[in-house]
């Protein structure tokens, strides 16, 4: 970072925006008017404090709550696609730099970080990533603006620091391992031991494991003490393999009093990954683990914090599930070592279909007036249904993917391609002899041909014309459609007037058991049935669908 970051800090708590984005290289905004977002009967001012290509920089001199900055967030993002707001609290010193992430097939994803006073530089690092060094300011466009603003607020990045330093203390686990001769094998246990440490560590800094947050270390350090440091790979053989086995994957305990005791108050996991394993019923009690690999192990996960939810990251340092996902996905699914994890969108996609549909089957029952009339939840698909309308399908005619910017009017077809729209001319089969030929990529898909650009965007103008007609009235007709469901879901619960309506939403969520007496009837809460947990793929998806 090439400004000094006493001077950050200073134009930070100042709340000198303007002259901080431009110390960064970005320019002054070309109008000093603020942007009005009126929000039920509140009005917030937002003022423009820098732009660079396209992305703007707003300041909100007050910071209300996480409902009221989403409404925002979807109010200034109408006329203003690509920017930044900065939420301010003059009396508390507090901000939150609120940034919007747009991936395709995925609903869009607030990530906001906090400055606090007195731990300033946890974002006075992000913000030296929005640098605009002096040799760059010829070449740069948006979108390098926009991997700018990535770069500093995006949480994967975290993600792939983990794995990058996870595969080395894979690799130097590995090289502990004693009694498994196939080096396929000794692989495979170690991404199944590492696995199993790092489900526990997510549950134990909830408290989960006898109320400690620092549960495996501190057994470590017991077990040595009691049986002696390094001796016979104790903490393996007498303590790691007792906790999977006998504690965590079984109801029934038989342990002895020593055991009990050093293992706590420790709850039964009902999943396949605490189960003997096969290599451990081939090899016996063979495997020997030495105190020394745990050691550094845990020297490693305890440089991160764990969280058991995906909420924005305060700490560059946070790990939540989709990281272990990520791990999951890079090193566990290997087909030929037996080990299976279904990725992230084949999750998603299943999950969102099912429970999304279910939420607003229960809440529709509930509160039948917000999906009725002029004021219906269905309406906000008619009012913008591009934002409904998965990129992928949109690209080339309103949208380009390339570049992540909204088109004018479609990429025009090329003459040989248009003349064979016409199905009512002659020689049709010698008008279309170069619709299967490949789409040029301003306007189609990766390998897509122009016989399947042709069908996509008539299923565009089939799909918006039915949502511009308001003909989409179902939960079901989204699927149907194929449209973002998670989006609309999401929209409807931020954007609703009714507090009966997000009562109805709450009550399909978590339930309602009636008062005695009453006459009102009870609603089951949303569970997540998985009985072969594994990973908690599928569990995680759930979650991360019920979150926002």
């Amino acid at each position: 970072m090439a400004i000094n970051r006493k001077q950050v800090k200073k134009l930070l708590e100042a709340h000198e925006f303007g002259e901080l984005f431009n110390q960064l290289g970005w320019d002054w905004p070309e109008s000093d008017t603020a942007y009005p977002a009126q929000i039920g009967e509140e009005l917030f001012e937002l003022h423009p404090v820098a732009r660079k290509r396209g992305f703007m920089a707003l300041h909100c001199p007050s910071i209300p709550d996480s409902s009221i900055r989403a409404k925002i967030e979807s109010r200034v993002s109408r006329d203003i696609r690509e920017h930044l707001i900065i939420f301010t609290d003059e009396e508390t010193g507090k901000q939150r730099w609120q940034w919007v992430r747009r991936v395709p097939g995925q609903p869009l994803s607030r990530k906001e970080h906090e400055y606090l006073p007195n731990q300033p530089m946890l974002l006075i690092e992000k913000i030296g990533y929005l640098e605009v060094p002096m040799e760059e300011e010829d070449g740069i466009d948006l979108i390098d603006v926009f991997d700018k603003v990535k770069s500093a607020f995006d949480v994967d990045k975290v993600t792939k620091k983990f794995y990058d330093h996870f595969k080395k203390e894979h690799d130097a686990f590995l090289s502990f391992i004693d009694g498994i001769t196939d080096m396929g094998d000794q692989n495979w246990y170690a991404s199944v031991m590492l696995n199993r440490l790092m489900f526990i560590y997510f549950i134990q800094k909830k408290g989960f494991l006898d109320d400690d947050r620092d549960y495996l270390r501190q057994r470590l350090a017991r077990v040595q003490e009691l049986k002696g440091k390094g001796k016979f790979h104790t903490f393996y053989r007498y303590f790691m393999l007792t906790l999977c086995h006998e504690v965590l994957a079984k109801k029934e305990r038989t342990l002895d009093k020593d055991l009990a005791a050093l293992i706590g108050n420790v709850p039964y996991l009902n999943g396949g990954i605490f189960q003997p394993h096969e290599l451990e019923l081939k090899y016996g009690d063979g495997i020997d683990i030495p105190d020394e690999a745990f050691v550094e192990i845990f020297d490693f996960f305890d440089q991160y914090e764990w969280h058991l939810d995906n909420r924005p990251a305060a700490n560059a340092n946070e790990i939540n599930p989709d990281v272990l996902g990520y791990i999951f996905e890079k090193y566990i699914n290997q087909k030929q070592m037996g080990a299976y994890y279904t990725k992230e969108d084949i999750t998603e996609y299943i999950s969102k279909n099912t429970i999304i549909p279910c939420l607003f089957d229960k809440a529709q029952k509930a509160c039948k007036i917000a999906f009725e009339g002029e004021a219906a939840v269905w309406n906000l698909l008619k009012d913008d249904p591009d934002r409904y309308i998965y990129p992928a399908v949109r690209h080339g005619v309103s949208y380009d993917m390339h570049t992540d910017v909204e088109l004018e009017k479609p990429v025009p077809y090329p003459k040989e391609i248009e003349t064979g729209l016409d199905t009512t001319k002659p020689d049709l089969l010698e008008r279309r002899k170069k619709w299967n030929t490949r789409t040029p990529p301003e306007a189609g898909l990766p390998t897509e041909i122009w016989r399947e650009t042709v069908a996509r965007r008539q299923r565009y103008a089939e799909v918006k014309g039915k949502l511009e007609r308001g003909e989409v009235q179902s939960i079901n007709d989204l699927i149907t459609l194929n449209l973002d469901i998670r989006q609309f879901a999401q929209d409807v619960i931020e954007r609703c007037e009714s507090p009966d309506l997000l009562n109805a939403f709450w009550v399909a969520i978590a339930g309602y058991v009636p008062k005695s007496g009453s006459n009102k009837k009870a609603v089951a809460a949303i569970t997540v049935l998985d009985p072969t947990c594994g990973s908690g793929a599928f569990l995680f998806a759930a979650l991360n669908i019920l979150e926002p």
